[in-house]
Parts: C-alpha cells; structure tokens; sequence
C-alpha cells in the first residue's frame, strides 16, 4: 500500500511559494501514483521495486533487544553496513524531515545502544528515505524510471553508497535508483574509448563499486587507480562526477582528469555513450558538473597507472593550540616548496600525513626534514602522545589499509559540513601564510574537526576540458569543517548548527577567492555557481537545458532550478 507522505505537502506548497517570490521555478508535481501505477512500474522492471524502510526500523517495530534490532545496533555506526541497506545515509540528518519534529527514525549516533531515542520518540518515520527504490540492473530500468516520473512528476534520486554531504540521494516520497549493485570490474591494459582510435590502460566500473573493492582489484592487477580516502564512497557517482580528490590527486589529477569514457542513460531514456570522440559536450558536463544532474551514469572506465611506491612522513601528537599552530605554520611555510615536489595527504590538529609517489628515500628524507625535526622534537620533549613516522608503502593500496584503519569519516550521525579551496596566493609571504594559519585556527577553534586536505591537482595541468572550477588548480589546500549533531537536537539547534559551519569557514572566506568543492560545500555556499564552477556555469546550464530540459534530475545546487534540498529544512526557516 503507497505510504502516506512523510513531509507535509503544505510544507511543499510554502516552498514553491517560496521560490516563486524569488524569480525561481516552483516545484510541480502531477498526481499521488496509486498503487496501479507502482504495481505497473514494478513489472516493467521486473519486480525489483521496493519500498524505502529506515536503518533502524527494527529497533521499533521489533523490539530493542530483537535479533535485527541487535544487528542494527552493531553496524549503525559501521560505514560499509550503512552502504549495503537503501534505506541507510552516512550522515543520518538526510534520513530525516529536519523542520519537522520527531520525523525520523534514528538512534543516539554516541552510543546505538542507548533505549532513549525509541522510548521518546515511539513511532518510525520514513523521513527523507525515498517511498520507493529501484534496483538498477540495466540501462532499461533507468528508461523505464524516467518514464514513470515524466508522466507522474515524482521527485528522482540517485543512490548507491548514501554517502553524500549535501543529501542529494534523499527526498521524501520520492522514487530512487539503486545503483549500488552494479559491481562490474575489469581491466584492459589497451583500452579504446568508443568511437576512438587511442588506447590507454583502463578500468571499467560498475555504477556500485566502492573504493574499498576497487583498490583491492587495482592492487591484484599492478595498477594505480587514483581515487577517494574513505572505502565506502563509490567511484563512479557523486565523486567522479563532482571533481574526485584524493592524496595522489597533486600528481596524477583529480578524478575527472583521468576518466576516458561514461556510460550514461540522460533523462530522455536514451543509453549513451561518453567521450572525447562522441557525445563531448555530455561528457564534459559529466566531468565535473555534478552527479545525479545531466544522466544516470551505469560505468565509468578511468585511466589506469603503473604502480607508485609511497614515501610517506606521519607526525601526530595530542592536540593543543600551540602545538596546532606550529605544525600548521611548517605546512604552510613548505606548502608551495612540498606542492612542486610531489606530495599531497592530510592534516588535523593533531596529525600529519604526506606522501610522495614520484620521489626517492634520500629526498622525501631531505624534502622533509621540517616536519621530521618538528616530530623528533616533540618526542624528545616528552609531548604526549608525539609520535614521527618515516616510512614507504609500495603502492597506495597498502599505504590506504594502513591509513583507513584509524582514519574515517564520521558515520552515523548528522552534521552540517563546508569546505574551502585554498589559493597558492595565500602562500607567497609571510603574512599570507600567517593570515591562513590564523584563519585555520580560528575555524577549528569555532568547530573542532578541521581537516587539510592537500589534494588540490596543484602540479597536475588541466586539459581543458573539465568542467570543475579552474580554481582546483591554483590552489594547494582543500579545507574542510563540520559542526554535527545527535538524534534528540532541536529545529532550532539543526538550523544553528547549519549556520555554525558556514559562519566557521567564514574566516577562509575573508581571505580566498570564491572556490569550494560542491561535493562538500556548504549547502548555503554564496555565490555557488561561481564557487563550484567558475567559468563553466554558464555552459553547464546550457547543457542541463539540452539533456534535462524537464528538470526530471533535480537537486540543490545542481543549476537554476534546483529544489529538492529545500524539502529538507525550510530555507525561510534558516535566514
């Protein structure tokens, strides 16, 4: 039987108000499918139509103490557990209603284990859980769905891994394509994008594979794949299609710089074919645009690498502000010095990871010696838990088990993100490199969790033929922040939360260029368009209006009409 909605339809009747009184397209919708029109879209694909159902369902229908109940409290917060249930999201605020209270259905992210969370809350709403899920086996179940929503008007998403920041895989009542069981891998050392003549060596992924299972694959063939630091974010979505950084990316280029061919069903239910020798303008939309936009890509096949040996230099320590500082003043002292010679990886305020594909022992060694002085320092002082680390992984697969064992992101509960790209410019003197520290401190300081990602393409030149921001290559750092929350906050402290990062990142802001990553901006990023993608938007928009001009792919800041988040949290609510 068709669930009844789980968000209000008045709620949407404000929000089209809303957008209309701001020049904007308002959300349409047709008519409530019945259960005939479900019934038929099942058998068209084959009966692998499913009804959405949340994570932790079990533990309120079944009891807390059930079997199932039990199983969902020992992978709630398991990122590859969530990725493997449709119903599930690494940040579990997109599994919610967030301007209506109670609409959700979530346990305490601290600890599963805690009762509360279903004793107060009683019931299980579905949230912002699609109603419905298909499971996605051929280009014809995306043909077949885009049918169904051109003629019904229901919201579309796309979902495999539900890891993405900006909850663009989530709307309530809506229809979702399960792509995560698309697994195909393989490997061709002569590989020929269709339509070409050029071979290259390439890998070919399925829609659903993960970076846990690709690097694995990567590793038994000799290969370097570059890619994500988290195993469960899938390697074909939102991540190649939104840019795709990584720890290699200084180097060996962003993910989008080293795709050869997509395979892609667009919302006119044709099954097409992506690359520099046919249909060019869809492929460099794919290349940086954004998923779930301009088609539902079902493989990608991206360039394949020689195997890279890792020299690799880890310094870490318990965190306090004096010692943040002078570890964050040494990466920005070297920042331009250590982008040139090859090395990329990460920081927080108690840790950090470089590592170097092109360079030798004796090298990394000399390249270095700042930070390995800085390490050595603080042991020899006694500083607690100061710990140097001088090694070489013989490929990024091993040097990838080792780093994620201690290192992932945060799973199982909600949080409010954004994000900043960090010019060159803001390295060139001393009192640039100052004002960045300052400004780096200042956001962790207003929400602890600040990572440094040192995964700008900074050494790798553009082809041109991207359509991410150019700003990706001058600059050297990818800044992130976080604010989070837990099952029990208030409308009023999600929305204080929300304002919370943006005001945090504010202080990266004041002193860069309009620049930030879309696949972990702030969801209320100004200037979005110029943020994500400089120059290119106006060309995008073009082709959204070629290849989408029913807006059947629609979500927030994906282009000028662009609603689906607002379901979410009521914008007028917020500011």
């Amino acid at each position: 039987m068709l669930r009844v909605f789980s968000c209000s339809l008045a709620s949407l009747c404000v929000l089209s108000a809303w957008a209309s009184s701001n020049g904007q397209e308002p959300l349409k919708f047709g008519f409530v499918p019945s259960a005939a029109d479900w019934a038929s879209l099942n058998s068209t694909v084959g009966g692998r139509l499913f009804e959405g159902v949340p994570f932790a369902q079990p533990c309120y229908t079944r009891g807390f103490n059930s079997t199932e109940c039990l199983a969902v409290r020992a992978s709630y917060l398991d990122e590859v557990a969530r990725t493997e249930s449709p119903g599930a999201y690494i940040q579990t605020q997109w599994e919610t209603c967030q301007t209506v209270k109670d609409d959700q259905c979530l346990l305490d992210s601290i600890d599963p284990n805690v009762r509360e969370p279903v004793l107060q809350s009683r019931q299980c709403k579905l949230g912002s859980v699609p109603e419905y899920f298909i499971d996605i086996q051929s280009a014809e179940d995306v043909a077949a769905a885009f049918q169904f929503v051109r003629r019904t008007r229901v919201p579309l998403v796309i979902k495999n891994t539900g890891h993405d920041y900006k909850g663009r895989s989530s709307v309530p009542h809506s229809l979702a394509l399960w792509t995560h069981n698309l697994k195909k891998i393989s490997y061709d050392p002569e590989f020929v994008p269709e339509g070409c003549s050029q071979s290259k060596p390439g890998v070919t992924f399925g829609a659903g594979v993960q970076w846990g299972e690709a690097y694995p694959f990567a590793e038994a063939h000799n290969i370097t794949i570059v890619g994500g630091s988290d195993r469960s974010v899938g390697v074909v979505g939102g991540w190649l299609q939104g840019g795709g950084h990584g720890a290699l990316s200084n180097t060996m280029g962003l993910g989008v710089d080293r795709v050869l061919q997509y395979k892609v069903v667009t919302p006119d239910g044709q099954y097409r074919i992506a690359n520099d020798c046919q249909n060019e303008d869809l492929f460099y939309a794919l290349r940086g645009g954004g998923g779930g936009t301009f088609g539902v890509v079902l493989e990608a096949t991206v360039l394949a690498s020689p195997q890279v040996t890792l020299q690799t230099v880890i310094v870490s320590f318990t965190p306090n502000t004096v010692r943040t500082q002078e570890l964050w003043n040494i990466l920005a002292d070297n920042g331009l010095k250590w982008a040139e010679e090859g090395w990329g990886g990460f920081s927080t305020s108690g840790i950090a990871i470089l590592i170097n594909p092109g360079s030798t022992k004796e090298d990394a060694a000399k390249s270095m010696d700042p930070l390995i002085q800085f390490g050595k320092r603080l042991q020899s002082e006694g500083v607690e838990g100061a710990s140097t680390i001088v090694t070489e992984f013989p490929s990024w697969g091993t040097f990838f088990n080792a780093f994620t064992k201690d290192h992932v992101a945060v799973v199982g509960s909600s949080l409010a993100l954004a994000s900043r790209l960090i010019s060159k410019d803001n390295f060139k003197t001393s009192s640039d490199r100052s004002a960045l520290v300052s400004a780096l401190l200042a956001a962790d300081a207003a929400t602890p969790g600040l990572i440094i990602l040192i995964s700008a393409p900074s050494s790798f030149p553009s082809t041109g033929k991207t359509s991410v921001t150019d700003a990706w290559r001058s600059s050297l750092y990818h800044i992130t922040v976080v604010s989070p929350w837990n099952w029990n906050a208030t409308i009023e402290e999600k929305r204080d939360h929300y304002v919370a990062a943006s005001k945090s990142i504010d202080h990266l802001r004041k002193i860069t260029p309009d620049a930030a990553y879309l696949n972990e901006a702030d969801v209320y990023e100004p200037n979005h368009q110029v943020a994500f993608w400089g120059q290119h938007y106006p060309e995008l928009l073009r082709l959204k209006a070629k290849f989408d001009p029913d807006h059947l792919l629609d979500c927030w800041q994906c282009g000028e009409s662009s609603f689906h988040l607002l379901i979410h949290f009521h914008l007028y609510l917020m500011f």
